[in-house]
């Protein structure tokens, strides 16, 4: 009932399903865009699990061996996080016949596969809700949602006033989680596709169904059905309360995210204030959990990554660079790897252009290169994270640590190349040590305690014993 032991040595990639790839052009709806339009909030592209089949070969090469789906049960939108039928994989997708010989090939990859979960509010089109909408006061499912008065008209322009919606959205009304017969639902739904094999649940806005004892109850449903199943939070800050027995196994580091962007792209905070942010970010979860938050640098809702930095190389190349020296599992956007861009969304969910003319092929080299080092670095997946005191402004020094490997992560904040020294008496690397750069291959010699280094602007260096053979 624990956290799972697999995650920390996960690397995520995030779906959007509509928008990845197009394999069955039978189920596209009525409204298809042309595969690579400017994305809109109400159009389809025709994205579905065959496209995800089809591709799965690309997710092998680049070297993620987890997958996370945004919403795939049926609904009216593209993002379908307005479900209507929580046990149907929607029709524009495929059928659950499409969905096990998909889920069949992610295992037989040696991949997990984690589902959205959206249990806060449902659709319009969930079939309680209609019944509301359609018998109103007599209805046996008023108590399925929070209703503060009829008559009931969830079509009428403007805001949810007679009952509650997401953000006040008529569309998105939120369930009445006390009522018995909603969280009997709801658990059922949750424990069925654990039965379908998923390996866990991405819960989005948990924190609405502030209930402590909701969580406990769905955590132990769902770690009945599979103790190895993975609950992941959508918690947007630092919340320790949302971590533990009674709820989930980690949570999206947004602050993390937050904290590169600020100390690289807008640079809002300094070094010393992201060492400390980031320090006490870390203690305040317990190790096992900060090895289980999820580590995401863009998802669908935030600007694309190469956009937030204007396209700049080595920014980009230095927060992918610490994102997989962190402890959690890293997570990729589909896309992000070939340097896809976004604003706000809809237009971060661009469909991935699959004509390699249009491919970042560097970035996408870099970080395959990351993946498959952070998959044979122990260090980088368990190790403990310590930051290495360091005199020169603006470089961060960050080792991760375990009793028998180390790894040091160096790096330059500023816009200025700097010459020094970083003491290492702490690693157990020995006087004369020669200690490898593990991503050039370049050595470096430790020297009355110390390594010298030269790091040019925005540039890190990885350092740590290279592997036998490598």
């Amino acid at each position: 009932m624990g956290v799972p032991d697999w995650v920390q040595d996960s690397v995520f990639y995030q779906i959007f399903p509509d928008r990845f790839a197009n394999g069955d052009p039978t189920n596209d709806p009525l409204n298809v865009q042309n595969w690579g339009e400017k994305p809109t909030v109400w159009d389809f592209q025709g994205g579905d699990l065959q496209g995800v089949l089809q591709h799965l070969d690309y997710l092998a090469d680049l070297g993620v061996n987890a997958i996370y789906f945004n919403p795939i049960f049926q609904a009216t939108s593209n993002h379908r996080y307005n479900t209507s039928d929580y046990y149907n994989i929607d029709p524009k997708l495929g059928s659950l016949e499409d969905f096990h010989v998909l889920r069949d090939e992610i295992h037989r990859n040696g991949m997990r596969l984690i589902l959205d979960g959206v249990f806060n509010h449902c659709g319009r089109g969930f079939f309680a809700f209609v019944d509301v909408m359609e018998n109103q006061e007599h209805s046996p499912y008023r108590d399925w949602f929070h209703i503060k008065r009829f008559p009931l008209n969830a079509y009428k322009p403007g805001d949810a006033r007679n009952y509650l919606g997401w953000y006040k959205l008529k569309s998105l009304p939120k369930f009445n989680t006390h009522n018995p017969h909603v969280r009997k639902y709801i658990f059922n739904v949750a424990r069925y596709w654990i039965d379908q094999g998923i390996d866990g649940w991405r819960l989005d806005v948990p924190n609405e169904i502030n209930d402590d004892v909701f969580w406990a109850e769905f955590r132990e449903v769902v770690k009945q059905g599979n103790p190895e199943a993975y609950l992941l939070g959508e918690i947007w800050k630092i919340g320790p309360r949302w971590i533990g027995p009674d709820y989930f196994d980690g949570l999206m580091n947004y602050p993390l995210r937050d904290a590169l962007i600020g100390l690289i792209s807008t640079k809002t905070i300094s070094a010393k204030d992201f060492i400390e942010g980031v320090g006490s970010m870390v203690n305040a979860y317990p190790k096992e959990n900060t090895h289980a938050h999820y580590l995401p640098l863009g998802s669908h809702d935030t600007p694309r990554l190469a956009t937030v930095l204007k396209g700049d190389q080595r920014k980009l190349r230095l927060l992918y660079l610490i994102l997989f020296c962190f402890p959690g599992a890293p997570a990729l956007f589909y896309g992000d790897e070939i340097g896809l861009r976004g604003g706000k969304d809809p237009d971060c969910r661009r469909a991935f252009p699959w004509d390699e003319g249009k491919w970042d092929h560097d970035l996408r080299n870099y970080i395959q290169q990351l993946i498959a080092l952070r998959r044979e670095t122990e260090a980088l997946r368990r190790g403990d994270i310590t930051f290495i005191p360091c005199d020169t402004t603006g470089v961060v020094a960050m080792a991760r640590t375990l009793p028998h490997t180390n790894t040091l992560l160096v790096f330059n904040t500023t816009d200025a190349s700097l010459d020094f020294r970083i003491p290492v008496e702490g690693l157990d690397w020995p006087e004369s040590q020669p200690i490898d750069d593990l991503l050039t291959k370049e050595t470096h010699i430790v020297s009355d305690g110390c390594i010298g280094l030269h790091l040019p602007p925005y540039q890190g260096i990885l350092l740590g014993k290279r592997m036998a053979g490598r």
